[in-house]
């Protein structure tokens, strides 16, 4: 009678039991509370009220009126705005393949395991993304000096007249420092993506006869798809943001090669701390944002589709 009973009351038990499953466990949202507060006023707030304060303008005479999409149509004719943006756009597209390729084939060089001093190989090149930009951006502007740099002396040797600071390649004197803080982090994304390849993927092909080059083309390669779409979406992200080197470099280069609207987030900056813009500078900010996740989407979007190929 016993065991009837007991079976009797198992139906029920389980859908108790199916009850308790399906209830809402709010446990979690303990752990994410935390960051979620801080995320809100951190993140979201500040965005919120960049938002808000881009259809004010501050006026002399009335104080701040409510004016609308008014700085906005006054930013899509703005030349200098459009300057800057073309220009950082020049940057993203000449430096970030540079870098990428130079990133993965340091990481190609790492997998191989025929690399001599290889531990020391992978610090040293991740050592420069651990340096400030503020040391590097100084460090790079020193050498480039062409009265009292590395540059300089090599032309007073040389008897040449190099100037790294001249305005037709101070992008790409620019784009050099960028390059050289970040392809160590980015071949540490690569790297760590070879890493999760089995190395019988590769005996089976040196079995079957495939040369050095045939492995990296099809096995190698392919693998690092994923994470370059990742390299590529930061490496935009932060050429659309670039702001420490030309900023830095403002006052070690001679002239006015640098202008306070080389780049938007140095336009926005100057706007808003020395031209007392800071409604137009929210909705420099704004559109940018908007640019930047626009493509930055497109590339993932991209990337998506070449994947299920």
């Amino acid at each position: 009678m016993a065991s009837i009973d007991s079976a009797a009351t198992m139906p029920g038990q389980a859908s108790v039991g199916r009850q308790n499953r399906h209830r809402a466990d709010w446990r979690g949202w303990k752990f994410m509370g935390p960051f979620a507060v801080v995320f809100v006023f951190v993140f979201i707030i500040p965005i919120v009220y960049a938002i808000y304060i881009s259809f004010f303008k501050k006026q002399m005479i009335g104080g701040t009126k409510f004016v609308g999409f008014e700085n906005y149509t006054r930013l899509f004719v703005d030349a200098q705005f459009w300057s800057s943006v073309g220009r950082v756009a020049l940057f993203t597209c000449v430096q970030v393949p540079i870098m990428l390729f130079l990133s993965a084939a340091m990481a190609l060089a790492l997998d191989s395991m025929k690399l001599h001093g290889a531990k020391f190989f992978r610090i040293s090149t991740f050592l420069p993304y651990a340096v400030p930009a503020v040391v590097s951006t100084l460090i790079w502007g020193f050498v480039y000096g062409a009265k009292y740099g590395l540059v300089g002396s090599l032309n007073d040797v040389l008897g040449t007249n190099f100037d790294l600071f001249a305005p037709s390649v101070l992008l790409a004197s620019i784009g050099n420092i960028v390059t050289w803080e970040f392809t160590g982090y980015n071949m540490l994304i690569f790297y760590s993506s070879l890493s999760t390849i089995p190395h019988s993927l590769y005996e089976a092909a040196s079995i079957d006869g495939a040369s050095e080059w045939q492995i990296v083309k099809s096995i190698k390669l392919p693998e690092l798809k994923g994470s370059l779409a990742i390299t590529v979406i930061f490496s935009i992200i932060g050429s659309f943001q670039l702001f420490n080197e030309p900023s830095i470099l403002q006052n070690m280069v001679p002239g006015n090669a640098i202008t306070t609207y080389y780049t938007p987030n140095m336009y926005a900056y100057n706007l808003s701390f020395s031209g007392n813009q800071s409604n137009y500078a929210a909705a420099l900010a704004i559109t940018m944002a908007v640019i930047t996740m626009a493509i930055a989407y497109a590339v993932q979007l991209n990337s998506m589709k070449e994947q299920m190929k």
